[in-house]
């Protein structure tokens, strides 16, 4: 995990044949590179998330080791990622070793981003969920509200209870933690009611929904605009009673 955005980076190894991936690349990934030279481990790819430059920011890095890694990422994503040679979409094939990586898009975060289920056990969310949080819709290439609430309820936490997600931020947790936790999704489950209080959000009025806390320490919130559409926004642009 990164120091200054708390960003992660994986890497996801078969022992038997001696080869992997690479989740994301925002490092610090020296201790990855280790890891792999050590064990005689072959990177196959580096697989990308998205584009947001936390999650990138040491692909060179990674490439001057191991050039002969395929940098994949989501069409959507690849313009802003010169390095990618491949696409990442829910119809990709991947072979490294025995891993079995599915795609699976998510967008809302940004257009093109991509959650990766390996093995059916372990569940790669990128920055569309967090423990006790989800991404936000402000970011460059964002989406929209409601593509993350699809993404984070139909794609991500439809996966058996036991799934381990491990998210690109913070710390890991599991479909079965999020869908009793979250307050996004008890919210969207019809666990907790809406909060309906007057607030400024973005120097613009709105009514605070929920203002929960963010896997940085800070907050998000999710506010509902005076049209009746709904964001999820920083919880820095806040102040209520207005």
């Amino acid at each position: 995990m990164s120091t200054p955005w708390m960003s992660n980076t994986y890497l996801v190894l078969d022992e038997q044949a001696r080869e992997g991936v690479m989740i994301d690349a925002g490092g610090p990934v020296e201790p990855l590179l280790q890891a792999l030279d050590g064990g005689h481990y072959h990177l196959t790819h580096v697989l990308l998330t998205h584009h947001h430059y936390d999650h990138v920011a040491e692909l060179e890095q990674v490439l001057e080791t191991h050039p002969h890694a395929e940098v994949l990422a989501h069409p959507l994503e690849r313009p802003q990622i010169p390095r990618a040679v491949g696409d990442l979409t829910p119809k990709s094939q991947i072979a490294s070793g025995g891993l079995d990586i599915e795609v699976l898009h998510t967008p809302g975060h940004s257009a093109g981003m991509v959650a990766l289920l390996i093995n059916a056990t372990d569940l790669f969310t990128g920055d569309t969920l967090f423990k006790g949080s989800v991404g936000g819709v402000r970011a460059p290439g964002h989406t929209t509200y409601e593509d993350l609430k699809t993404s984070v309820l139909e794609t991500l936490l439809t996966l058996p209870a036991a799934t381990t997600i491990h998210p690109g931020h913070s710390t890991q947790t599991t479909v079965a933690e999020e869908l009793e936790n979250n307050p996004f999704v008890r919210i969207w489950n019809g666990l907790d009611p809406e909060g309906d209080g007057p607030c400024t959000a973005l120097d613009q009025p709105a009514t605070l929904i929920l203002l929960a806390e963010d896997y940085d320490g800070g907050h998000k919130a999710w506010v509902r605009w005076p049209d009746g559409t709904d964001e999820i926004v920083p919880g820095s642009s806040i102040v209520t009673g207005h």
